[in-house]
């Protein structure tokens, strides 16, 4: 087996479409030497079918990350598959439309904690319930979008976002003893389905495509995935609580 991730064990969250960054990381994952458990909630024979496309079969378990009994079983369910885990994917967010499209001022605190429980806490949720799995060199990496700015639209789930940066900084404290990084990656704006489901979200495409200094391709999902491993390969051994912008280097731009 050879590659960047030879011999790597991994769990991603989040493919939904083959469009997602998730399964570009899964299916990168793979053609690099690593193991691949996929986990899904709710339509899981759409993520089965997607699945498919991978270049091997990867198992797949069905967890929802607001759910504390699918937390406590992920480990179990993970070893039926793998005897270990070196590294674990992020790939989760959802806000109720309320929190979304210029609703930042009247979203009600429901939808809002809802956001924040599934976008945001859930970072640290799955983490802790992979650790068991996890020995000193493994990373966990997750997914934003540059939180340090308000976008158009964006409104409660730009808050989720930010709240998600901060925990991986106190995740990488907290996980550092243990041998155990977390980063993330920001990407630029992507034609997912979480994007498309942002009302005004073109806003960020028209800006990106005109602005970015390495310019900007709205459907390439393969930058950002190749982020995603460099940060959970053997390559970046002392690099923890970072945010690798993967934007085309929209983010140093002024306004």
């Amino acid at each position: 087996m050879s590659g960047l991730l030879a011999g790597k064990r991994l769990l991603v969250t989040g493919v939904i479409t083959d469009a997602s960054i998730a399964f570009s990381v899964a299916k990168l994952a793979q053609e690099n030497g690593a193991q691949v458990v996929l986990t899904g909630y709710g339509r899981l024979s759409l993520v089965e079918r997607i699945a498919r496309r991978l270049p091997e079969p990867a198992p797949l378990i069905e967890l929802d990350v607001t759910n504390a009994e699918h937390l406590a079983g992920l480990a179990d369910k993970v070893r039926e598959h793998v005897d270990g885990l070196d590294g674990v994917v992020h790939s989760i967010g959802f806000a109720p439309q309320s929190c979304l499209g210029g609703g930042f001022l009247d979203a009600p605190w429901e939808d809002v904690a809802t956001a924040l429980h599934v976008s945001t806490y859930s970072y640290k949720s799955l983490a802790m319930a992979a650790l068991p799995l996890m020995s000193p060199g493994g990373a966990v990496v997750g997914l934003t979008f540059d939180a340090t700015k308000a976008w158009p639209v964006y409104d409660w789930m730009g808050v989720a976002k930010a709240g998600l940066e901060s925990a991986s900084r106190y995740l990488a404290m907290h996980l550092g003893p243990k041998g155990i990084r977390s980063n993330l990656v920001a990407a630029g704006p992507l034609r997912t389905i979480a994007a498309k489901s942002i009302p005004g979200f073109e806003q960020f495409e028209e800006s990106w495509m005109q602005r970015a200094p390495l310019g900007w391709n709205l459907t390439d999902q393969e930058p950002a995935a190749r982020a995603c491993l460099a940060l959970l390969s053997d390559w970046f051994p002392a690099t923890t609580g970072e945010i690798v912008h993967v934007d085309g280097g929209y983010h140093a731009l002024g306004a």
